[in-house]
C-alpha cells in the first residue's frame, strides 16, 4: 500500500538556526533518504519552500480567488512529504519514526487511494 508522509514542524528561518544544528539536521534527512531509497520503499519525496511562498486558490459561484499564505494560520506547517510502498501501517509507522521531522513535530500519515482501470477511464483517477 502506498502512504503519503506528511512532515509538520515549526517554520523557522534557516538564517536563525544555529549552523551546526541546521547542518546536523540536514544530515539526518539525507541518511534518512539514502536509507529508504536504498530499502526500495522510497516512492518520492520533496521538501517545500516556507508557508510565506503559499498562495491558496478558491473558487466561490464561478470565480477563481487567490490569498497569499497558507489555508491556516497554525504553528506548525507543512514542510515537505515523503511517499512511502509499505506492506502495512505498522511498516509505514516504522519508517515515519525515523524521520528527523517526528523528532520535534509531526508526521501525519495518509494511505493513497489507488483506483482501478475502470475508475480511471471514468476520471476517478
Amino acid at each position: 500500500m502506498k502512504y503519503l508522509a506528511l512532515i509538520y514542524s515549526e517554520e523557522q528561518d534557516p538564517s536563525t538556526v544555529d549552523p551546526q544544528e541546521w547542518e546536523g539536521l540536514m544530515a539526518a534527512y539525507n541518511r534518512f533518504t539514502q536509507e529508504i531509497q536504498a530499502s526500495g520503499v522510497s516512492l518520492g519525496a520533496e521538501a517545500l519552500q516556507p508557508t510565506s511562498t503559499a498562495t491558496t486558490v478558491r473558487v466561490r459561484e464561478g470565480k477563481t480567488m487567490t490569498t497569499d499564505g497558507p489555508f491556516a494560520e497554525t504553528r506548525e506547517a507543512l514542510g515537505g512529504y515523503y511517499i512511502f510502498q509499505c506492506q502495512d501501517l505498522d511498516e509505514a509507522i516504522d519508517w515515519a519514526a525515523k524521520l528527523p521531522g517526528s523528532w520535534r513535530g509531526s508526521v501525519e500519515l495518509r494511505p493513497i487511494m489507488e483506483f482501478s482501470p475502470e475508475q480511471q477511464q471514468v476520471g476517478l483517477g
